[in-house]
């Protein structure tokens, strides 16, 4: 479909090319698996077993709180609807909110009861309310998990209690943290709320990086005696976002100190930057037999590049367009391939796609281009 080839400089990347030395190796992680992404351009920074089957313990909770989101989108239920505390709630052990049982609690407030305490009596009193039991609302987090491509975890209760058929991995915990911060931007800074108070009890959030780096935003601590200490961290400096996750540690201590030398390490060592805006022109081509001679193309998503710091000048944009291409054409068919190339590696590549329709020209444009066609 695609027999011509054009290698061309993107016209946003035509600065002189900066000779830099690629990013050094990334800091040593001591704890049983670790990740380190980008959440813009999905360049995975520092990585180890990241797709080994571990237990989330309370890192669920983002899961959790990504139903409830989902569900109350959908229009089912509002913040300030009132939750009865059922006995089974109640009786949760490990971290707690410490509601109490018979009472009724808003949406809103168990939502920060689960985000900033962790508390497991208000992930039970969320699940029951919204799916009836806590088995039926494990079925929703599993639908959304392999909506999300996370073919890596199973997830049998809200809370993060250990059993067998509740896994995950570190990848798939990035994979959930982005979308808490890209599907719901207006509940996203809750992650961030340092402590909150109910019922006359204020707990402090258990993000130790919360209170030391300004950047952070998120998101979530857990802990098991099997799990370990496990954390999933987000920062944001000057508009790039690094995700990471880092679980099984040995201490509350060190996770947070692996976790925050991952983030310096990436914000350090590495850039990211917009190369094209989703639905913005990068190319056109001719289209024959056609009402309009010429189609522009573009991507169906932002596109942004990772590289090591100094180098985004080095970067090279090859194109290869398809030829000969003959109306009708439909927005949205893909019609080429764009590749980023640095140095000698292939840093991407993404479908270009058709920016709009162009429809079947009249009798004289058919048979004009037909003509052409033939000297083509």
């Amino acid at each position: 479909m695609f027999s011509r080839f054009f290698a061309i400089l993107v016209p946003v990347l035509c600065c002189a090319a900066v000779q830099a030395a690629g990013a050094p190796q990334p800091p040593k992680v001591d704890a049983k698996t670790h990740f380190l992404i980008d959440m813009h351009s999905e360049r995975v920074l520092s990585e180890d077993g990241a797709d080994e089957r571990v237990e989330p313990a309370s890192l669920t909770k983002m899961m959790t709180s990504y139903v409830v989101f989902s569900e109350m989108a959908q229009g089912k239920f509002e913040l300030s609807d009132e939750v009865l505390v059922s006995e089974k709630a109640w009786r949760m052990q490990g971290s707690r909110m410490f509601i109490e049982v018979g009472t009724r609690v808003p949406v809103e407030a168990l939502l920060m009861g689960l985000i900033v305490q962790s508390g497991n009596d208000a992930a039970v009193a969320l699940a029951e309310f919204v799916a009836g039991d806590e088995g039926t609302f494990a079925d929703l987090m599993n639908r959304h998990a392999s909506r999300l491509g996370m073919s890596g975890s199973h997830f049998t209760n809200a809370s993060g209690l250990p059993g067998p058929e509740h896994y995950t991995t570190a990848r798939d915990m990035a994979r959930m943290a982005a979308a808490l911060v890209q599907d719901f931007p207006e509940y996203y800074p809750w992650n961030a709320v340092r402590e909150y108070e109910y019922g006359g009890i204020k707990q402090r959030n258990r993000n130790a990086l919360l209170f030391r780096d300004e950047s952070v935003d998120g998101l979530k601590t857990g802990y098991t005696k099997t799990a370990r200490y496990c954390l999933v961290a987000s920062a944001k400096r000057e508009g790039m976002r690094l995700i990471a996750v880092v679980m099984g540690a040995e201490s509350s201590r060190a996770r947070a100190r692996i976790t925050q030398s991952l983030l310096d390490y990436g914000f350090r060592f590495y850039e990211t930057r917009r190369v094209y805006a989703s639905e913005e022109k990068v190319t056109e081509v001719r289209v024959w037999k056609g009402g309009a001679e010429r189609l522009a193309l573009g991507l169906d998503r932002d596109l942004y590049v990772t590289v090591p710091r100094g180098r985004y000048g080095e970067i090279d944009a090859e194109m290869e367009i398809a030829t000969r291409l003959v109306a009708p054409v439909r927005v949205g068919e893909q019609q080429g391939v764009l590749r980023l190339v640095l140095g000698e590696e292939l840093d991407g590549e993404w479908p270009l796609i058709a920016l709009s329709d162009v429809e079947e020209g009249n009798l004289w444009q058919k048979v004009s281009d037909h003509v052409r066609l033939m000297f083509e």
